[in-house]
């Protein structure tokens, strides 16, 4: 809920949000949406602008705005701004759908951001099923930046295994195992239960979309199975018998030491693990880099990119493609020299 300043409820806030609570997103979509319109009701009112009569100049002032630490004097202009083109995009898309939505509510007019525009097919990066059919003709959003590519980066052996070194327990040793091993997102391993876990026979995983869990933690895409090895299911086994609580919790990953025993740990216990990791051994990490780094790794053991992408529960190919392939320079020389081998 995103309140006033005599703390009433902004009421166009309000009903974009339940609409998309009502729609079964993310918890945590929901907030960061609410974090985005915050600041842009905050530009509204410092500009004195009223919402319903918004421009495209006024949103190009309102991308400025967040790219100059929200409108503040800075000592000299344009200086490295306080928000990456990443955020700001995300931020401004957030803007983009609640006018869509507001407008068909009839509220305010559609707000027209979209510009035509013909390019060369042949310099598409990717060209799908209909490609000789499409017109050459695409749709353009004219506020959004160009955003630098940037290298999420990946970690290596050494540096995963100076991270579970470091762990002081066997509930944090399998987390950061389970996480390198299977690519899941953070969501989907805190909102793990033990039935999801089978290792009678088979060593598999179910990755379950549930919208109960008390964490607030949420599968991303629809259900999917993950295969383990017995090497992390014994680990479970060990967790469980020498960690687990005396408490009566479904949740796989709880408070192991602390009241209340049994409670589901949170995404900021989470948080809170890898900044201490981080200060043991040096290695700057977060959970999300497990599963790029899962991923690379797949790639560079020669996984069918089909399979990358039904193992991390994408549902574009191109996801995969686009976002987590690393392969770095060193990958390239290694693939030359046993394309040389074979030419012999």
């Amino acid at each position: 809920m995103v309140l006033n300043e005599d703390y009433s409820s902004i009421i166009p806030i309000y009903d974009y949000l339940h609409y998309l609570e009502n729609k079964n997103y993310s918890p945590n979509t929901i907030k960061a949406y609410a974090r985005n319109l915050k600041l842009y009701w905050e530009f509204l009112e410092s500009r004195g602008i009223d919402w319903t009569q918004i421009t495209i100049l006024n949103l190009s002032e309102f991308i400025h705005w967040l790219k100059t630490s929200n409108g503040k004097v800075i000592s000299k202009p344009f200086l490295t701004s306080s928000r990456t083109e990443k955020t700001i995009n995300h931020i401004v898309k957030t803007v983009r759908l609640f006018y869509e939505f507001q407008s068909r509510l009839g509220v305010v007019k559609p707000l027209d951001v979209y510009q035509i525009k013909k390019i060369d097919k042949s310099k598409l990066k990717y060209k799908s099923l209909l490609y000789h059919s499409q017109s050459g003709m695409i749709k353009t959003n004219i506020l959004k930046l160009k955003e630098p590519k940037t290298f999420p980066g990946c970690l290596s052996k050494d540096e995963v295994f100076q991270m579970i070194d470091a762990c002081k327990n066997l509930r944090d040793k399998f987390l950061i195992c389970l996480l390198h091993e299977t690519g899941m997102r953070i969501g989907e391993a805190l909102g793990l239960r033990h039935e999801d876990i089978r290792s009678r026979g088979v060593n598999e995983i179910d990755v379950v979309h549930r919208d109960n869990n008390e964490n607030r933690a949420r599968a991303k895409t629809g259900d999917r199975v993950i295969h383990v090895s017995k090497e992390l299911m014994r680990m479970y086994s060990t967790y469980l018998v020498n960690e687990y609580p005396k408490a009566d919790s479904d949740y796989v990953f709880v408070n192991c030491w602390k009241e209340p025993l049994g409670e589901p740990m949170s995404k900021s216990n989470v948080d809170n693990l890898f900044t201490r990791l981080a200060n043991k051994t040096g290695v700057k990490a977060h959970p999300h880099l497990l599963r790029h780094t899962h991923a690379t790794e797949l790639i560079r053991a020669n996984w069918d990119m089909a399979h990358v992408q039904k193992r991390l529960g994408h549902s574009d190919i191109q996801t995969t493609v686009n976002t987590y392939v690393h392969l770095t320079d060193d990958d390239l020389s290694q693939k030359y020299q046993e394309y040389l081998e074979n030419q012999k």
